[in-house]
């Protein structure tokens, strides 16, 4: 795999068992990439270690008073000079590119992941833990990837040169062998506490990361109540954490690596001691004396691999497990089987939903063919009937959200515990369970908007410019969001820049906070109506915008989505009175189906969520908000006239 063939057309499906073995996948993966590396760094090093030879053979010309001898040497130590700057820079380029390959293809198994899971990632997993996987862990498991095939080199001719000064000197050979790999192991006992200093800097630095995105995040809102200082103040407290633990985990590399100088150093007055004993002794000759110290000096270099690949494998590991934690969340459940099946009980006035029969028939496992049909939701009994604008009235917010995950199908754990067992079946379309569908099928059909969409920077064009179907221009959906004061004031902020670009080639700045929120809302319901789903799903769509501009957006997704499926979780008066049918879902049940009106005449609990109605109102009139009738008629005629004169005002 060259740098320029990246990205990978398919990354893979990783092993994610565990971080070692996610490494080990990794570097199966360029086993090619691993061999060309580790060849060239044989190159390297053994001209480097074989300088020692030229060495000594130069040193006994000398002695001999050898001149031809002496020019033989001269030419060998110019060859292994050439071999050691074209093996050095061969291997470096091979490792750099392996180290950049492997980040490259962990990068995009996360955005894949990313991709797969959408929102339900940031519940599963902090947004700083996966901004410090993105980027420090990928890292340092590159690293990994780069300084093995350098190990692997080092340590071939480690045990080469080891091998050769047996044949060549037995005596210092013996003491070479003995010691070398004794100085590689000495520094295994401190690896574990290394390990666990360098873990605990990475938590540490994990938790500052988040704590800073959720400061930068809030900003605004921190300085409206006043608050920055106090967040500051966590920053710094959380900074010096981290640089505590930095200098607690650096002394302990240090002492490896000071234990990796001295030991060798050690190691070389022995043999000098005891080889200079042996030629005083004239059992060795003095070009041999110097061949064994020249090697063991040069044994000091791949001997700093070794101290290198362990420093790399104890910061890559725990990075690893890391990656390997956010590549094994799954966006399905082996026990959504259970979604398929769905209770023909009756469920108050839901009773017409047994089962939804319309749309495709694509079997379980792989859509053959275009989903569609209606809309059902297991868990709570809400039918969405296809073709018709529905409204969906929760009264709780965390439960609405929940049933846009259902109906999108990425269901939540709704259960007190974080297992599969606890996830809540999806939505069926057509009689198909969209979590057990693939991703791309999934969301070709249903398409939701959760209650804060995000914005991303670049202009509006590119905002819009979405996969869709054809039948929404980008001006037939700002038109139905009511997004013309937006587009006025991406114009004037293009005139004030002197750009005659037009408000489509206007730039909006990160996650849109160069608009108000009711801007921001707007485009990203223009984006979700540009799609044309089959299905749209829209999470409380106009809580940021006045009632005259709810009613003519009302107005605008009604006339724009004729004949198409639409979803609008909300208790606005408005809204609801647009909608072809309306859903009361309390307590995540169904109890209720009709019409606004109809369910704000008959029905005391849905009446309490929609008008804010208070316990002490209602008692007031003689009924509660759990009541099933009106005690006092005329009270609940002149509320009921009440909302209808403020919706047709709006109107």
């Amino acid at each position: 795999m060259h740098i320029r063939d990246l990205p990978y057309p398919d990354p893979g499906r990783p092993d994610v068992r565990s971080g070692p073995r996610f490494l080990f996948w990794l570097g199966r993966n360029q086993l090619g990439g691993q061999v060309k590396a580790a060849l060239w760094g044989l190159v390297h090093m053994a001209a480097l270690v074989s300088f020692p030879i030229a060495i000594g053979f130069g040193v006994q010309a000398v002695v001999d008073r050898s001149g031809s001898r002496l020019a033989m040497a001269g030419a060998l130590m110019v060859g292994l000079t050439v071999l050691t700057a074209l093996g050095d820079a061969m291997l470096h380029r091979a490792a750099v590119t392996n180290w950049i390959t492997a980040a490259a293809r962990v990068q995009q198994l996360l955005a894949r992941k990313a991709v797969e899971l959408g929102s339900t990632l940031t519940r599963k997993v902090a947004a700083g833990e996966v901004v410090a996987v993105s980027t420090g862990d990928v890292e340092k498991i590159g690293w990994f990837v780069e300084a093995l095939s350098r190990f692997t080199a080092a340590a071939i001719t480690t045990v080469g040169v080891c091998v050769a000064l047996i044949f060549y000197q037995p005596a210092l050979g013996v003491v070479v062998a003995v010691g070398v790999p004794a100085l590689a192991l000495a520094v295994l006992p401190l690896l574990p506490r290394a390990a666990r200093r360098a873990d605990e800097q990475r938590e540490k630095a994990g938790r500052a990361t988040e704590l800073a995105s959720d400061t930068v995040a809030g900003l605004r809102v921190l300085r409206g109540i006043g608050g920055e200082e106090l967040f500051l103040g966590r920053y710094r407290h959380a900074s010096q954490e981290v640089r505590i633990a930095a200098v607690r985990s650096a002394r302990m590399w240090a002492l490896i690596a000071a234990v990796q100088v001295a030991l060798p150093g050690l190691l070389l007055i022995g043999v000098v001691w005891y080889g200079a004993s042996l030629a005083r002794d004239g059992r060795i000759e003095v070009g041999e004396l110097v061949t064994v110290y020249s090697a063991v000096t040069f044994l000091l270099f791949p001997l700093r691999h070794f101290e290198e690949i362990a420093m790399a494998y104890s910061f890559s590991r725990p990075s690893a497990r890391r990656a390997a934690r956010v590549l094994a969340l799954r966006r399905s459940s082996p026990d959504s089987e259970a979604a398929a099946t769905v209770d023909g009980g009756e469920r108050g006035e839901v009773q017409q939903a047994t089962a939804p029969l319309g749309g495709a028939t694509a079997p379980l496992g792989g859509a053959t063919a275009p989903l569609g049909g209606d809309l059902y939701d297991p868990a709570s009994g809400m039918l969405a009937p296809s073709g018709l604008l529905t409204a969906v009235v929760c009264g709780d917010p965390d439960a609405a959200g929940r049933l846009a995950d259902r109906l999108g199908g990425h269901p939540a754990h709704d259960g007190p515990g974080n297992g599969d067992h606890d996830r809540a079946p999806s939505a069926l379309l057509g009689g198909v369970a969209l979590d057990e569908v693939p991703l791309t099928a999934a969301r070709a059909a249903v398409l939701v908007q959760d209650k804060d969409p995000v914005l991303l920077s670049g202009a509006l064009a590119e905002l819009l410019d979405v996969p869709r179907s054809g039948e929404v221009t980008a001006e037939k959906a700002l038109e139905a969001a009511q997004c013309g004061d937006v587009l006025d004031a991406l114009a004037q902020a293009s005139a004030a820049e002197g750009d005659d670009a037009g408000p489509m080639h206007t730039r909006i700045t990160e996650r849109g906070r160069s608009l108000s929120g009711g801007q921001r809302q707007r485009l990203a319901l223009a984006r979700s109506l540009v799609t044309d789903p089959e299905v749209l799903v829209l999470d409380e769509p106009t809580s940021a915008v006045d009632s005259h501009t709810e009613a003519r957006i009302a107005d605008g997704v009604r006339g724009l989505r004729a004949g198409r499926t639409t979803i609008v979780l909300t208790s606005s008066p408005l809204l609801l009175d647009r909608a072809d049918r309306v859903v009361f879902v309390p307590d995540g049940e169904a109890a209720g189906v009709g019409t606004h009106r109809e369910l704000l005449g008959t029905d005391p609990a849905y009446r309490a969520v929609v008008t804010r109605e208070t316990e002490d109102e209602a008692a007031g009139r003689g009924t509660g908000p759990a009541g099933h009738g009106l005690k006092d008629t005329g009270h609940g005629l002149k509320d009921i006239a009440r909302i209808e004169e403020q919706i047709e005002e709006s109107a």
